[in-house]
């Protein structure tokens, strides 16, 4: 494995950096990279779309995709970096559920018209997207889900209920799977769909978090008729399009890189404030937590730069294990670093709209948000499990 960029990546990288120190200057006071600020404060939405647009006006939210399609047939090193780039400046523009999750998936398992109709307004940033998969009593084992999806000539009829479908009342598309085979058991009978959100049937209604945020949604299929050309792949093999989209997720630099931000701010931080006279860096308890995240960090980083080389060396389905071992990284990396800020800041870490909170109170929201990361797109449980049955070929436990 060669960690070395060449000098044209290197140029690339400090073009992206350039823009979005540019750019980020202009967020608005509440911005974070929390999904809960992007979906929930109107001023937050209309400069994440504001951004997105600039960024597909230069190409490089679809750089790796092939040309026809709105892409620049960049390497997956130009868009790792670009991700690497945007975590540590809290970037915005990027549509994690069409860009990162769906596109990808359409290049793979879509047909020509499909590709030609979905992904060049994803790359021009005309569109955004929710994902329509977990239910009420269907989460961690999604292929126990029980939304149907009855063939009506042209169309499929679907009727069931979504559940915690991040940014949906935002959203202008969803990637959907519902149950097209009652015969066949679990995941064999699941079928991949696209879905307008404008379609009538559809109901959203928030589910707001115990902090007043607003990201997830119920999202109520009554009726809802969908156009059979809007399946993904053949009729009952959707599970197969599900796990590519889930392979997508799960390389974590971004979020490395937002934490080596972090953890540059909180060293700042430390350095400039003091407490009974004496700087808190000097503080032998606070050294040891700074330097056991610094090293977390670089660990973290590294392992996804071997994601990356797996995946080119290797393709998306051999490196699924080292993606599920990053998620597992980086999620529970978040809770330990974010734990250990929260102790160091004192007790005004917690006061989040007070003057004296510290680092602009961004902890205290943290705090709350990060067990949650751990769940999404796939619990550390389920994440283990990938490990072993597909890394280390021990027996499936589920």
């Amino acid at each position: 494995m060669d960690f070395r960029f060449t000098p044209q990546e290197e140029a690339l990288r400090k073009e992206f950096n350039d823009f979005f120190q540019a750019e980020m200057k202009y967020a608005p006071p509440e911005w974070g990279t929390s999904m809960e600020a992007i979906f929930g404060l109107d001023a937050c939405w209309e400069f994440h779309r504001k951004l997105a647009k600039k960024l597909a006006a230069k190409g490089w939210i679809s750089r790796p995709w092939p040309k026809e399609y709105g892409g620049q047939d960049a390497s997956l090193i130009e868009q790792f970096i670009f991700s690497d780039v945007m975590g540590y400046n809290r970037g915005a523009g990027v549509d994690h559920w069409g860009i990162t999750l769906l596109a990808p998936t359409l290049l793979v398992s879509a047909n020509d018209e499909q590709k030609k109709e979905h992904l060049l307004p994803i790359a021009r940033a005309e569109l955004f997207w929710t994902q329509l998969w977990s239910e009420p009593g269907s989460g961690s084992d999604l292929a126990s889900l029980t939304t149907r999806a009855v063939r009506n000539g042209d169309d499929y009829i679907v009727n069931g209920q979504k559940i915690w479908s991040s940014g949906a009342h935002r959203a202008d598309w969803g990637f959907l799977l519902a149950r097209t085979n009652l015969q066949e058991k679990r995941s064999r009978g699941l079928s991949f769909f696209l879905l307008d959100m404008k379609t009538p049937g559809i109901t959203i209604k928030p589910i707001l978090s115990l902090d007043g945020s607003h990201l997830f949604n119920e999202v109520f299929l009554d009726d809802v008729r969908v156009p059979a050309r809007n399946m993904v792949g053949e009729e009952n093999q959707g599970w197969i399009a599900s796990q590519m989209t889930s392979n997508f997720e799960r390389s974590m630099i971004a979020l490395f890189s937002y934490l080596k931000r972090e953890l540059a701010e909180l060293i700042e931080f430390c350095q400039e404030t003091k407490r009974d006279g004496k700087a808190i860096s000097e503080n032998a308890l606070v050294r040891h937590r700074l330097s056991q995240m610094a090293i977390e960090i670089d660990i973290g980083r590294t392992f996804s730069y071997s994601v990356l080389w797996n995946q080119i060396k290797g393709g998306l389905v051999m490196a699924a294990p080292l993606a599920a071992g990053a998620k597992i990284l980086a999620t529970e990396m978040v809770q330990r670093f974010t734990f250990s800020a929260c102790q160091i800041l004192g007790l005004y870490a917690q006061v989040k709209e007070s003057r004296w909170a510290p680092l602009q109170g961004r902890h205290e929201k943290e705090y709350q948000q990060c067990l949650g990361l751990s769940m999404a797109g796939g619990t550390s449980e389920i994440m283990r499990n990938l490990i072993c049955a597909m890394g280390l070929g021990l027996p499936r436990s589920w």
